[in-house]
């Protein structure tokens, strides 16, 4: 299986030169990426990039803490356009698990792209909570883990073992820090690897 490149940015011109490039086959951002990039209106500079992104998927990420703010949040955006995945983190600031937002919004069927994740038991609990419908990438923070000293590929193996027959259901491996993370999570069978652009020009 192809493990596909996601780019890691917020940038209006690096997404709309990578979006004519077919090495990428899609985008990831953060309200933390949004800033860095210049945005002053989420909802605004979300549309001038979904204006040149109009096909290849793109996460948008909620940037409410309540589980409230992160439901009414995810479903504007995801009335944006239908090649976005709303990302939400897997645990709010306070530490509880997302699963109520990630029910309610897989039941309506809304792409979701599930954040910050980090054990095993994250990833079951998250499972739990989808509709088998409902597209959804679960974005394993591979990156932060080798930063402080853990390995994260024995996490991403069973993860995909874990995810393997449920077609609805991508693997990503994200916080990419070197070009060799690719070779890595082509190895574990990643679905999606996303990359800062300083590394896929590599």
């Amino acid at each position: 299986m192809k493990t596909k490149i996601f780019c890691d940015s917020a940038n209006f011109q690096i997404i709309k030169k990578f979006n004519n490039n077919s090495l990428v086959s899609g985008f990831t951002t953060n309200p933390s990426l949004m800033r860095l990039s210049g945005a002053k209106n989420y909802k605004n500079y979300s549309l001038k990039l979904l204006k040149v992104c109009k096909k290849k998927p793109i996460s948008l990420e909620v940037f409410g803490d309540s589980f409230e703010e992160m439901l009414t949040q995810a479903m504007i955006i995801n009335s944006w356009g239908k090649n976005v995945y709303v990302k939400i983190p897997v645990v709010n600031s306070r530490g509880l698990f997302s699963g109520k937002v990630i029910r309610r919004l897989s039941e309506k069927g809304v792409k979701l792209n599930i954040t910050a994740v980090y054990t095993v038991n994250q990833v079951k609990k998250i499972l739990k909570s989808i509709n088998k419908n409902s597209k959804t990438i679960i974005s394993i923070f591979s990156g932060r883990m080798s930063d402080v000293g853990k390995d994260p590929v024995p996490i991403i193996k069973k993860s995909v073992t874990l995810t393997k027959k449920l077609k609805n259901v991508e693997i990503l491996w994200a916080s990419t820090r070197e070009a060799y993370n690719y070779l890595q999570s082509k190895n574990c069978g990643c679905s999606i690897i996303t990359m800062p652009p300083s590394i896929i020009q590599k």
